[in-house]
């Protein structure tokens, strides 16, 4: 993956997308499918804001039945059903467990009734993805870790799993590889008119600072919550905030779904790279969309409502990293953000752009293919969407069980740990004999980066040479989250530099200057 910005010069596109998250790299791998000559600009690094900051579910939203929205639950669980067939390295099945309290919220044949729903619009098929109930004892054999006191019983059920910023970036790699011409840290800052129609758009280079003119016959913006901002797209959108935290590890392979005691909103505990993911809090936001941060008062209300469930509290002490991120909703006058539809829609403006507006990273590659198909409704082409049931660009053509077997074999006889070899897989597809084979060449490669972290020195040089990095927090907190998943403090960060500006060839000044730009991610 290489950036190119001269690229930007000198064509007519069919479409240019301003956004690189989950809809706009959707959008341009489509569109490159589909034969269009395809430009996608985004201002910060692919995944920058809501894209790496989600819960990291491939779900149909079982809490949405509550609202009876039956429509976006099915969209979703056909979505995740199809992923999981297509893309079984990067989207992966996750059970998880309800458990049933003596007063819960929702009472047992409440959340049986909804988990029949739930598998009657996935059309799950077999004991392995249909909901199973526990009683007290097998439940809380399960789930140890669960305060036993009122218990009741419980449900598991399945849904799935991923790593939102890789899946953006795999897309990305797929439009590139299509013909599409995908340039970070681009800033589009204006759209020029003719005869009331949008022809063209200033895109500047925020790396060099050049600026060029860029031709194009459809415009999307997929901007996400700079949506919120724009004038043209301002009254459509409703903008929440979701808070996640990184904790010790307390669950093997299985997740929890609970309700907060104190207002009764659903929020996960899951395994995630081998530690633990707490989330997401729902709040409305009015600040800076440029600086989301985690407030003590949101860390605290997802202690206070883990510490609810658990027999062994956490204390603000444990938490390993954190998270925000906002989430842009189609505008309601519902007084609750939890209560407004994750449903997703496309506005056209009088000049001709079109604008996403709201959606969930499950079913934005449905979504996407709507935009796709008015753009080619514009074009007066009729192309039908490429990307259903399409195999993942990374993903192998062999049976997957197999070949993941047969790579992680492999792995352990360059004496790659296990946790890591799966990661290794997971992360990087069939691309991963790419890595293993940098490892024959220097097996110091097959160390871990840090101890408690399943990552490994071969991959965080091999993302940082081939995953279009351009600072050190591109792979430091999205090709690989390290500054979410371990406390980083200045000696370690300037190893972990170091070992990215040999794969770079950052001379010592843009060491310095990246090192910089890196603090606010250094342990206090």
């Amino acid at each position: 993956m290489k950036r190119a910005f001269s690229a930007l010069q000198d064509q007519q596109f069919d479409l240019l997308i301003c956004g690189g998250g989950i809809y706009g790299a959707w959008t341009a791998y489509d569109a490159a499918l589909r034969g269009l000559k395809v430009a996608i600009v985004e201002q910060g690094d692919w995944a920058s804001a809501t894209s790496s900051a989600s819960s990291k579910l491939i779900h149909g939203g079982l809490r949405y039945l509550e609202s009876y929205d039956f429509k976006l639950v099915k969209k979703a669980l056909t979505e995740r059903q199809m992923l999981l067939q297509s893309a079984p390295h990067r989207v992966w099945p996750l059970r998880f467990g309800v458990p049933v309290y003596a007063g819960s919220r929702i009472y047992r044949l409440q959340l049986k009734a909804g988990l029949i729903i739930y598998d009657f619009l996935a059309a799950v098929a077999g004991p392995k993805m249909a909901h199973q109930y526990f009683n007290r004892q097998k439940f809380s054999e399960r789930f140890s870790l669960l305060n036993n006191l009122g218990l009741k019983g419980g449900f598991t059920y399945s849904d799935a799993q991923t790593d939102d910023a890789r899946l953006v970036l795999e897309l990305i790699s797929g439009a590139l590889q299509a013909g599409a011409v995908c340039v970070n840290y681009c800033r589009l800052t204006k759209l020029n008119e003719k005869n009331g129609q949008v022809n063209c758009a200033s895109v500047q280079d925020l790396i060099t600072d050049t600026s060029v003119e860029v031709s194009a016959k459809q415009f999307v913006y997929a901007t996400g919550q700079w949506s919120a901002e724009m004038k043209e797209s301002a009254n459509w959108c409703r903008v929440t905030k979701g808070v996640h935290l990184i904790m010790p590890a307390i669950l093997n392979d299985e997740a929890l779904l609970l309700t907060a005691p104190v207002d009764g909103r659903v929020f996960f505990i899951i395994t995630w790279y081998g530690l633990t993911l707490i989330g997401t809090t729902d709040t409305d936001y009015n600040g800076d969309m440029n600086r989301v941060m985690v407030e003590e008062n949101e860390q605290a209300y997802l202690l206070e409502a883990a510490n609810y469930y658990l027999k062994t509290a956490w204390r603000k002490e444990d938490v390993i990293g954190s998270y925000a991120g906002l989430r842009v909703m189609k505008r309601s006058e519902k007084s609750s953000p939890s209560a407004v539809s994750r449903d997703w829609e496309l506005k056209t403006a009088v000049n001709g752009v079109h604008y996403s507006i709201g959606g969930k990273i499950t079913s934005a590659r449905e979504d996407a293919g709507r935009i796709v198909d008015k753009v080619c409704a514009k074009l007066t082409i009729n192309i039908p969407c490429a990307t259903k049931g399409k195999k993942f660009p990374w993903a192998p053509a062999e049976n997957y069980t197999e070949w993941s077997a047969k790579v992680s074999a492999q792995a352990a006889i360059l004496n790659i740990d296990q946790e890591s070899s799966k990661w290794l897989i997971r992360r990087h597809g069939k691309r991963v004999v790419e890595i293993l084979h940098d490892i024959q060449n220097d097996p110091s490669l097959a160390q871990r980066i840090t101890a408690t972290v399943p990552f490994i020195i071969a991959d965080l040089k091999y993302s940082a040479r081939n995953e279009m990095v351009v600072h050190l927090d591109d792979v430091l907190r999205r090709r690989m989250p390290l500054f979410i998943l371990h406390k980083i403090d200045a000696t370690e960060l300037r190893r972990l530099a170091d070992l990215v500006s040999s794969a770079l060839g950052w001379d010592e000044e843009t060491l310095k200057r990246e090192l910089a730009a890196c603090s606010p991610y250094l342990v206090k």
